[in-house]
């Protein structure tokens, strides 16, 4: 079924934004929350970092889709990351929510899965959902975060091959891509090793 999805391509990547920023993965219902009052939160965080001695302040909040960037007036370190991620756990209605580990913004790299069943045995049109659902349980895709849902497009009205479409958090250098896939050339020796080529 699915198993035929080990033809990766990297097909480009592109700069990120800017690394005056920290980026934090929350939910929807969260990132409307911190969205709500966030002159407070810009305020309560540059407090607890001044309180620390670190020079380094948050200038405003911005939604972004699946996270939040909170710009900066220098690039973040370690420490300034778990000042942040303390005190976002301690706004109300986070509890209960999971907060990921903040991080600075990355490249994307672009990959393209070919010769996949559109309409599956099943007779259902595959989703993004199913894409998502399936690599969620493949050794290969274990520390690889999408930055988008993958995108299904519909070779021909003739065939039933569709093309699968991902843009993921990486390095300029696509360096998380390439490691993740020579992991698997390793682990799974009765798999033909992915065809992957860059072009930046």
């Amino acid at each position: 079924m699915l198993h035929s999805l080990i033809q990766a391509l990297i097909q480009s990547t592109t700069k990120g934004p800017s690394c005056k920023q920290t980026l934090v993965p929350v939910s929807t219902n969260l990132a409307n929350t911190i969205m709500e009052e966030a002159n407070n939160h810009v305020f309560q965080i540059n407090s607890l970092l001044r309180n620390i001695k670190l020079l380094l302040g948050a200038e405003f909040i911005r939604p972004c889709p699946d996270r939040i960037s909170i710009n900066t007036n220098d690039v973040p370190n370690l420490s300034n990351f778990t000042v942040i991620e303390c005190y976002l756990k301690s706004i109300k209605g986070a509890k209960n929510d999971k907060i990921l580990v903040p991080h600075l913004p990355q490249s994307k790299s672009y990959l393209k899965i070919t010769d996949i069943p559109y309409v599956q045995p099943n007779g259902e049109k595959l989703t993004s959902k199913d894409i998502t659902n399936y690599f969620s349980h493949l050794e290969l895709f274990k520390m690889i975060s999408l930055a988008a849902k993958p995108r299904i497009i519909k070779v021909s009205p003739k065939f039933n091959m569709a093309i699968i479409w991902f843009d993921i958090w990486d390095s300029q250098s696509s360096e998380r891509v390439k490691k993740e896939i020579a992991h698997w050339d390793k682990q799974n020796n009765n798999v033909p090793a992915p065809n992957c080529m860059l072009k930046v």
